[in-house]
């Protein structure tokens, strides 16, 4: 049945104006997205086989063009749409950290780390720049490296916190294996980072390990 049958209070469109997007599942959300479904398939369902395919709305979000354009109904428009959505959702999050609201915890940056980080096909170190009153100041990509490492060179780092006038940082890398778990180099890399840090008065706030659906705070696991 299209969905052009159904009751009107249960369609997707209809159901978002009158009662929110939080009311719509994410397969509803995704139909939404795609506007049309495909021969025989209204667009719930077409989006209900793409999240069964993928296993969940983070990972549709972060699949690849060739992967996400395999099955017939997504083509590279709408990628190219998702893509956008997705940019949007991210410089969103980011003029709301650049607004100047004070940090008052590990979860006031975490979405925004998640939604930059997520699905890169390599590692990316970052690093968001806050002034005395841990307000955002800035946030940069910094470096990037392999499928499993990225070389991170504290010497840089501080320059780039200098740069900034920054009082303090918060880091924040991807492991591109899914697995959030912070390694042994991790551990060290971020004391080191915060005894070269230290010299020129940075605190360092937290360190995120960004994988999956997940973001891992080395502050709230007590490894600062």
């Amino acid at each position: 049945m299209a969905i052009t049958d159904w009751p009107v209070d249960d369609r997707p469109r209809e159901k978002l104006l009158g009662k929110g997007p939080q009311a719509l599942s994410d397969a509803e959300l995704v139909a939404i997205f795609l506007r049309t479904g495909v021969k025989g398939k209204s667009a719930v369902e077409l989006a209900r086989e793409q999240l069964a395919r993928f296993g969940s709305l983070s990972a549709l979000a972060g699949a690849s063009s060739e992967s996400f354009c395999a099955d017939p109904g997504l083509g590279p428009a709408k990628y190219a749409l998702l893509q956008a959505a997705l940019e949007i959702a991210r410089r969103t999050l980011r003029e709301k950290l650049e607004a100047g609201a004070a940090l008052s915890g590990p979860g006031a940056v975490r979405d925004y780390l998640r939604l930059m980080l997520h699905g890169r096909p390599h590692e990316v170190f970052v690093a968001v720049f806050l002034d005395a009153q841990h307000r955002v100041t800035a946030s940069e990509e910094l470096f990037r490296g392999t499928l499993t490492q990225t070389s991170v060179y504290p010497r840089e780092v501080v320059k780039r916190a200098l740069h900034h006038n920054a009082a303090a940082v918060i880091f924040a890398h991807n492991h591109p294996s899914g697995v959030a778990e912070p390694s042994r180099a991790d551990e060290l890399l971020t004391q080191a980072l915060k005894q070269a840090l230290g010299l020129v008065d940075v605190r360092v706030l937290d360190h995120f390990v960004v994988a999956g659906d997940g973001a891992l705070s080395f502050a709230e696991r007590g490894l600062l």
